[in-house]
């Protein structure tokens, strides 16, 4: 059965931008390239829709309970009739019922700790972390339905010195000034108040480096309020959620991930794959990921002092050094995260499942 005869459908539900949505994009793209069919099905006024590269609908995805989103959605199914649908996250999952051992097979991704029982209906179901796939056999799930399949980031295009110099200038950033860099949705789960937090607690041996936050979020009034507190508010710039964000990692010379509770952490690998030596908490993603001292640095969770110890000592170190830890990072994106490996595996689970599901 070669690649081409594999039609799948891609559904989520979600209304905004996010990192599980930017992988959505990244993998219906990628399937694509590769030879693989793929449709995918945003929410009707999501901000995903007109993100989407390639073939593309919408569909009606309300709360669960709602018939018309599963009529909406059954009847995108039926016209299209894909031999893999796969769902991502609770609410697309939830709203798809599909028969066993009948094809389309239903995939659900998860790239978190979520209840099983939304998802025990699926045919299969993939985690992005081996530790969510473990979560879910402990909690019943039949190991054969499990499989472990990572995210991948985009190869780093080339950014263009005068895109990142306009963010110098628009950040007023001298031409030695150094930049701290964090991305992500404004939530609690992020940890960012922990970051400025850390951040206003440099010692002064760390030197004067600014801090630089994309993205948004229902606490970006309660940050703004922390940043002006601040006794280095003028040294942090909070500057919105930004699409393309390849020039603020290409202005950085660390990265730091903040958070709290990060099943994966994608904002992780998109520092690899820009060459940025990394700081993170010990979530469960990070602590997956980063093999501490070799390819990045690791400090506990809501721990400012530490975090703010941890930063002063890597803007402290030779710059070969700081520069190595981003080239580990790398080649460990390289080896385990590249975009060939992930669609590879996805290829491979849709295949196997085709042969199974008459």
């Amino acid at each position: 059965m070669s690649d081409s005869e594999i039609q799948t459908m891609q559904i989520i539900g979600s209304a905004r931008m996010g990192g599980a949505e930017n992988f959505f994009l990244r993998l219906h793209k990628a399937l694509n390239e590769s030879g693989v069919p793929s449709l995918a099905v945003t929410r009707k006024g999501s901000e995903l829709t007109d993100l989407v590269q390639g073939a593309g609908i919408t569909a009606r995805m309300g709360n669960v309970f709602d018939p018309f989103s599963r009529w909406s959605l059954s009847r995108a199914i039926k016209l299209h009739r894909p031999d893999i649908v796969q769902t991502w996250m609770g609410r697309a999952t939830r709203l798809v019922h599909l028969k066993p051992k009948l094809r389309p097979a239903h995939v659900a991704r998860l790239g978190g700790f979520y209840d099983p029982a939304q998802y025990r209906h699926a045919h299969a179901l993939v985690g992005n972390t081996r530790g969510i796939c473990d979560f879910l056999i402990r909690q019943g799930v039949p190991a054969d339905k499990v499989h472990f399949i990572g995210n991948f980031v985009q190869p780093t295009p080339q950014v263009a010195p005068e895109l990142v110099q306009q963010w110098r200038e628009k950040l007023g950033l001298g031409a030695d000034d150094r930049v701290i860099f964090a991305l992500g949705r404004l939530h609690p789960n992020k940890g960012f108040d922990t970051l400025i937090a850390a951040f206003s607690q440099l010692p002064p041996t760390a030197g004067a480096p600014h801090l630089v936050i994309a993205g948004d979020g229902p606490l970006a009034e309660q940050l703004d309020k922390q940043i002006s507190q601040s006794p280095v508010a003028a040294w942090i710039h909070r500057v919105g959620w930004q699409q393309q964000t390849d020039a603020l990692f290409a202005l950085a010379d660390l990265f730091v991930c903040p958070s709290r509770h990060e099943p994966l952490g994608n904002v992780i690998l998109e520092a690899w794959g820009h060459g940025l030596p990394v700081l993170s908490t010990m979530s469960d993603g990070a602590l997956e990921l980063i093999t501490p001292d070799e390819n990045g640095v690791l400090t506990p969770i809501d721990e400012p002092e530490a975090m703010a110890a941890a930063i002063a000592s890597l803007l402290n170190l030779p710059s070969t050094q700081l520069v190595a830890f981003g080239r580990a990072g790398a080649a460990e994106l390289l080896r385990h995260h590249s975009q060939d490996a992930v669609v590879a595996q996805y290829t491979a689970l849709y295949r196997k499942l085709m042969t199974t599901w008459v």
